[in-house]
């Protein structure tokens, strides 16, 4: 077998060095390590790196498949946590100054079965504040900084920023995030791989602070689609501490993944959702439904029956009436060092009434009901992820949202992906959306799995310093 970089490898190449034994979880931790000492101190991915422990777990790793005990494929290989993942004993931050010194009472169901697979907890890696904000800005625990462009500082995405660059620049293999509307695949697009958004209920959010409890969903942020497949495999099925679960048996998207898109139906976005979008995004999207069409896909363009920015506005009203409802009492509390960009963020929910809230929900079943008629003969609906490339900093308008695609997942409670789908003239990536009907996170990750074969994408890596 030829020999991998650790430091770049996928998740699927390291399980099959690890199992061949031309690699170590030992050597391929330590190049990780001496990675992150190198890079992350510019790139601000980790807010906590758990480098005696991860030690330890590796050499336990590669004492027990030496020894003939290795317990899966995913045995010793490292993966990074959102800073909202509850380890027990551990420091979870939710990203906020508030909470420097909050011990997490217990450890989470995801992490309890990352764990339990073998895999390596590397470290916490840096969200915006309470996970309420779509472009990766923290005002006081730091904005981790896009790998793509290392001379001005672009956004990462949000809320899982730090899971998306340390991914992304190779600190990580693979690494967890959160989306509740749009926050594991705006990182994942605005970095160049691959996000996966579940359907809820799908990954128990047992162990992780909630934002919204109605829209909240953990998922992997990876650099392949069989990545993705392989952390949701273990990660997806009841879990009797969060019960909106145990709708839902577990999934194995992995038989089906190499299956192709022959005979899918593929629906695209009506002409009249294009404005807005930067040229650029549009090309790369209009190149990659040509792509998919030519593997045996279906392109058709049903009508929707609403504007995306109809469900973009409702979201913001589940999020910001359940966010309060968690943490209201701090963002109310002038005293204390909130993020001043997420502080008016949370209290939106001050002002939403109980009437408004159920309202709002009713609503939503109603969107849900007509979005599945006009899209029933409709395998999936594919957007560009974000409007435009990641953009400097200093040209955020924070009082907006970067989430406008990405939105109406969480809230016609769809499944999704975010795969790479070219590069801008500047060298930033660019993103495509699947988005599929709930539950079938398998027909999103083999639409993936097609494209991204054909495509490549995946094998640029950022510049190095």
């Amino acid at each position: 077998m030829t020999r991998i970089d650790p430091v770049w490898a996928t998740v699927a190449e390291l399980s099959r060095a690890f199992g061949a034994r031309t690699l170590s979880p030992v050597d391929a931790l330590e190049a990780l390590l001496e990675r992150i000492r190198r890079r992350n101190p510019a790139l601000h991915a980790y807010i906590a790196v758990y480098e005696a422990d991860a030690r330890l777990a590796a050499e336990a790793a590669d004492r027990a498949i030496r020894a003939g005990h290795r317990v899966g494929p995913l045995h010793g290989v490292p993966i990074a946590l959102k800073d909202l993942v509850d380890l027990e004993g551990r420091v979870t931050t939710g990203g906020s100054k508030v909470w420097v010194e909050r011990v997490s009472p217990v450890t989470a169901t995801l992490a309890e079965r990352l764990i339990a697979a073998g895999m390596i907890v590397l470290g916490k890696t840096h969200t915006v504040e309470f996970a309420m904000g779509s472009f990766g800005t923290n005002t006081h625990l730091g904005t981790p900084w896009n790998p793509w462009d290392l001379a001005v500082h672009r956004t990462p995405g949000g809320s899982s920023s730090g899971s998306g660059v340390a991914v992304a620049a190779g600190l990580a293999p693979v690494a967890i995030g959160t989306d509740t509307g749009g926050s594991v695949r705006l990182p994942a697009a605005w970095c160049g791989i691959v996000g996966l958004k579940v359907t809820a209920g799908r990954i128990s959010t047992y162990g992780v602070l909630p934002l919204s409890s109605t829209l909240d969903t953990p998922g992997p942020l990876a650099r392949s689609v069989e990545d993705a497949a392989l952390i949701f495999r273990v990660l997806n099925g009841p879990d009797p501490r969060d019960p909106p679960t145990l709708r839902w048996a577990p999934l194995d998207p992995l038989p089906a993944l190499r299956r192709g898109v022959g005979g899918l139906r593929l629906a695209v976005l009506p002409d009249a959702e294009r404005a807005g979008v930067d040229a650029e995004v549009l090309a790369a999207y209009d190149a990659a439904l040509t792509t998919l069409a030519g593997l045996g896909a279906r392109i058709v363009r049903p009508a929707l029956p609403h504007r995306l920015s109809d469900y973009a506005a409702a979201t913001g009203r589940i999020i910001g009436a359940e966010g309060y409802r968690f943490v209201g009492h701090l963002v109310d509390d002038m005293s204390l060092p909130i993020d001043p960009h997420i502080r008016p963020r949370i209290q939106l929910g001050r002002g939403v009434s109980a009437r408004d809230y159920l309202l709002t929900l009713a609503g939503r079943e109603e969107h849900q009901r007509a979005f599945a008629a006009a899209l029933a003969d409709a395998d999936a609906l594919l957007t560009p992820t974000t409007q435009t490339a990641a953009i400097p900093l200093a040209a955020i308008d924070q009082s907006g949202t970067a989430a406008h695609f990405t939105r109406a997942g969480n809230y016609l409670g769809l499944c999704g992906l975010a795969v790479p789908d070219g590069f801008t003239a500047d060298g930033l990536p660019t993103s495509l959306q699947i988005l599929c009907h709930a539950g079938e996170e398998g027909t999103a990750l083999r639409i993936g799995w097609a494209y991204e074969q054909a495509s490549g994408w995946r094998e640029r890596r950022p510049p190095e310093p």
